[in-house]
């Protein structure tokens, strides 16, 4: 059987499939199942075309990092196959621990409990799985790999994850301030000293790659109506999981209802294969089937909850740079206890406060480094020219007060 595939994209053209055995891991259940989980969680009620995936996503980024280690090796970069290949297999599964909504599952359903750990704990279950063929892409994963460049390129200020999501994104939201020049800043790649470094002609593709990823979370995965969707679909689970848990009989798939009926601690989750398998079962599909029953339930606060993300009825957003007072917001649960015919307790789940916080360029996680021609290295936001540029590492944090329309 001929394993070396060609898939259209919609953003790049044709991407291969390089190996026989990255053919069998895109074939195998754990990453087909990205198929069914949306990149964009509940950003397609804002913007329509946001439907696509994170199978999308993970092969989008396998690519670039193809192109990416061309590049290095064409510099005369040390690059083998096994680590290109292990390079690619990291990539590609760097995201196969998200779930449906990640948003809202990671606050209830798997509370405490980060999509990076479950991608890493779902590779260590492939590599048994596939005899020990991903130790390499494991190493580089956790970056125990001494080319430590390798990590970089999947989870850096400057990575290819972040190259495909930003392309991606505006290209499926029609948010035109998110395209970068992916192609640009992967031709200025280099290493220096064993650290990725972008060389000092591609410094204004960086710039707009800062600039646009800033925009992108204003415009898109922090847009007020996204948040308040994404918030709503928290609360939705909240009260599912409560009447579970309650002993109450609750509509959903048998993966649902395992975490549902479960309160799962993160060390649970990490020695139990059980709970990784019926994570593994979880997709967007077992969230909507469960809305749409939910709708119906004899739970008014379940009710009430599913109808309103059903019929896009979502919260108010007020956003502020500073926090709610107070005040106001016990008297909006009053109104709304009032006019629901509810319990000021239960009008917790109608009224409340949240923050957000954008921050385009983190420098104490990682730095952006410039390599200037006389061979010195530069912090991206000192090399830059632009005055706002250093602006971008700071976190900007803002007040969020949602509330059901009466």
């Amino acid at each position: 059987m001929n394993k070396k595939k060609i898939i259209n994209d919609p953003v790049y053209g044709f991407i291969t499939i390089p190996t026989e055995l990255i053919y069998d891991l895109v074939s195998h259940p754990y990453f087909q199942r990205l198929r069914y989980i949306k990149q964009l969680g509940m950003s397609h009620l804002v913007y329509p075309g946001a439907i696509h995936t994170r199978f999308h996503h993970a092969l989008g980024a396998m690519h670039l990092m193809g192109l990416a280690l061309d590049v290095l090796k064409s510099k005369g970069i040390a690059i083998t196959a096994e680590e290109e290949e292990a390079a690619q297999i990291a990539i590609l599964l760097h995201d196969i621990g998200h779930g449906p909504f990640s948003h809202a599952l990671e606050h209830t359903l798997v509370e405490g409990i980060h999509h990076e750990a479950i991608s890493n704990q779902m590779m260590r279950d492939l590599n048994a799985q596939f005899k020990g063929a991903l130790n390499t892409a494991i190493e580089i994963f956790e970056g125990k790999h001494p080319k430590k460049f390798l990590q970089q390129l999947i989870c850096g200020q400057l990575d290819l994850d972040r190259l495909d999501y930003l392309n991606r994104d505006s290209y499926f939201t029609g948010v035109s301030e998110g395209v970068v020049s992916f192609d640009r800043i992967i031709k200025m790649f280099n290493v220096f000293e064993g650290q990725l470094v972008i060389e000092e002609k591609g410094i204004y593709s960086v710039e707009n790659f800062l600039i646009s990823r800033r925009l992108m979370y204003w415009q898109v995965y922090l847009h007020k109506t996204s948040t308040s969707a994404e918030e709503l679909m928290v609360k939705i689970l909240e009260r599912a999981k409560f009447i579970a848990l309650s002993g109450e009989e609750i509509f959903g798939s048998p993966a649902l209802l395992h975490f549902l009926k479960e309160e799962v601690t993160p060390e649970q989750f990490f020695t139990n294969p059980n709970h990784l398998y019926q994570f593994s079962q979880l997709d967007d599909q077992d969230i909507h089937a469960a809305v749409k029953v939910w709708a119906s339930h004899s739970d008014k606060i379940l009710s009430m909850l599913c109808k309103m993300i059903i019929s896009r009825n979502l919260y108010k957003v007020e956003m502020t740079n500073t926090k709610p007072d107070a005040q106001r917001i016990e008297q909006l649960k009053h109104n709304i206890a009032s006019a629901f015919g509810i319990t000021i307790e239960d009008a917790d789940y109608f009224v409340f406060s949240n923050k957000i916080t954008n921050r385009a360029y983190n420098g104490d996680v990682g730095n952006i480094f410039v390599l200037k021609k006389n061979n010195e290295t530069l912090d991206i936001a000192k090399a830059s020219d632009l005055n706002n540029l250093q602006s971008l590492d700071k976190a900007v944090t803002k007040h969020v007060l949602y509330y059901a329309k009466v």
